[in-house]
């Protein structure tokens, strides 16, 4: 469950409002805006109140929430904001209503009046029950029950979609490539659109100065166009960042494109890309990403809970995903967006259910629940002989023979420490490993031993970001060992960059000799000792 209080906004209320607060929206160019419903489906909002879009009825901020009694009993279903900041707020009876700026016509109500309080969207939108929305910086789009794809207001780079650079004061149905397709999401870059269709095809239009539509080039688009690079992928998931743009496919694959100013690729450098790139595919499945058009901060959530981050994050570029001990992809913006929005309508309520992943790494090691135990240096870790059988030819093996169908239920192992052990098996459960790069030298080992790759993998991976001058020799020693070339290559290569400070280690000298000597030869034959 999301904690509200995460937001410097909500530290306005009593622990009391904060509790009654099912879902929430905090928005604005500073973050001092937010929408709340209640429990009781009322609609509150409080804060600055720029260009009116509070909705309270007038222009005055507020540290007291106010009512929006024009919404009152309505339950929620969609929410976003531009930046102007303007508010599009969607009905569970498909009803769209929208507020505040409104210079452009971006709340579709033909006009450019500021809207006050909040103003029924109806006209135009042929009686389709809206199921979403999404807002660019001044422009608006709305998905429709039916698949169709409606947008409004500005539309100076043709993020609305018509075929022009003209405004749209109503909304009005996006065609053109999308004609006949049935689209399940929308999402908006500051000026640019996308749309998910439900065959997993991803199509763009607007702004593409930075490539942000992920089309190949940097060419504005008036009508929608097909992202062809994606083509044989199922794609279930698009976020629109400022400039950028986020896709995960049906098999948890990430792909990024777009600007990359602040490292929001997150490709480990700051290049834009002007077609899509996959990015994480070092980690284990994605199940969620997230991105904001006022942001340059990615997020992404594995299938085991793991959350990572990238981008601008607290004005610093992060150009790798960076894991963080965060549980929602809400938190990151909240701690470290600039500024700390929602990227979308968060729910406070308590989700109790899990996906098998979340299962499965829950139940590690618990005697609850748990068949069998491994011994290892006195101590019990506690797992589940199906689940072993299932994820490792090792266990498939040993449980197939006599010895383990006496009933055994506790093994002793002396091969491995305990922290190795326990990290392997947990790895079985989560596809995860959590161990400083010293120990993953002992996982190595076991990953070599029972022949499991993508672990041997995962190990070598530790071991490379975990090098240090104090420790390179002794990895450079259990690369060789282990017979992981491409490890040992990176290892010498560190070894020979950093040649003084790790020959004055304690570790360069406690090698054996032979192992010495070969690095000395090597080295040398490298050139690196020639002065």
């Amino acid at each position: 469950m999301v904690d509200v209080g995460k937001w410097p906004l909500f530290s306005l209320l009593s622990s009391e409002d904060q509790a009654s607060i099912r879902q929430a929206c905090v928005f604005g160019t500073s973050a001092n805006e937010a929408v709340y419903v209640s429990h009781g489906n009322e609609v509150f909002a409080f804060g600055l109140n720029c260009s009116g879009c509070l909705g309270t009825g007038d222009s005055c901020s507020t540290i007291v929430p106010k009512k929006l009694e024009f919404l009152q009993g309505k339950k929620v279903v969609s929410l976003s904001y531009g930046s102007g900041p303007h508010v599009l707020l969607v009905a569970e009876n498909g009803q769209l209503f929208a507020w505040g700026h409104n210079g452009y016509s971006q709340l579709g109500n033909g006009t450019t009046n500021q809207g006050l309080s909040p103003i029924l969207i109806s006209s135009h939108l042929q009686n389709k029950k809206v199921t979403k929305v999404a807002c660019g910086s001044h422009h608006s789009m709305a998905l429709a029950e039916d698949g169709e794809v409606f947008a409004w207001g500005y539309n100076n780079c043709g993020q609305v979609g018509s075929g022009s650079t003209a405004n749209q004061p109503y909304p009005r149905r996006v065609s053109g490539s999308l004609q006949g397709k049935v689209a399940v999401d929308v999402t908006c870059g500051q000026t640019s659109s996308m749309a998910l269709v439900n065959n997993g095809e991803v199509y763009g239009w607007g702004y593409n100065g930075n490539g942000q539509l992920g089309i190949g080039n940097n060419g504005n688009q008036l009508s929608p166009c097909r992202l062809v690079s994606l083509q044989g992928l199922c794609i279930q998931q698009v976020v629109s960042g400022y400039g950028h743009c986020l896709a995960l496919t049906d098999e948890g694959l990430l792909y990024a494109w777009g600007a990359n100013t602040y490292g929001q690729l997150g490709t480990g450098n700051k290049s834009n890309h002007l077609s899509p790139v996959q990015i994480m595919a070092d980690k284990e499945r994605v199940v969620e990403v997230a991105a904001c058009h006022s942001t340059h901060t990615s997020a992404a959530k594995t299938q085991s809970g793991e959350v990572y981050m990238w981008g601008q994050c607290r004005g610093q570029s992060v150009v790798l995903p960076h894991r963080t001990h965060f549980t929602s992809t809400d938190d990151v913006f909240a701690c470290f967006a600039t500024p700390a929005v929602m990227w979308r309508l968060v729910s406070m309520e308590l989700d109790d259910f899990m996906t098998v992943a979340e299962a499965l790494r829950k139940e590690f090691d618990s005697p609850e629940t748990a068949d069998l135990k491994f011994m290892v240096e006195g101590k019990c870790i506690h797992v589940h002989k199906a689940l072993l059988k299932i994820r490792c030819e090792h266990f498939r093996s040993m449980f197939r023979s006599q010895w383990t169908e006496d009933q055994q239920d506790v093994i002793e192992i002396g091969q491995f420490s305990y922290p190795v052990y326990k990290s392997f098996l947990q790895f079985l459960y989560t596809d995860a490993v959590d161990l400083p790069a010293e120990d993953a030298i002992g996982l190595l080992d076991l990953a070599t031993s029972y022949c499991e790759n993508r672990l041997k993998r995962l190990c070598q991976q530790i071991i490379k970001r975990g090098i240090t001058v104090e420790n390179a020799f002794m990895l450079l020693s259990a690369a060789i060992r282990y017979d992981a070339e491409d490890l040992e290559e990176f290892c010498f290569r560190f070894c020979v960059n950093h040649l003084t400070e790790v020959t004055q280690t304690e570790a360069f000298w406690h090698v054996d000799g032979a192992m010495l000597k070969e690095f000395v030869s090597r080295a040398s034959r490298c050139g690196a000792f020639k002065n």
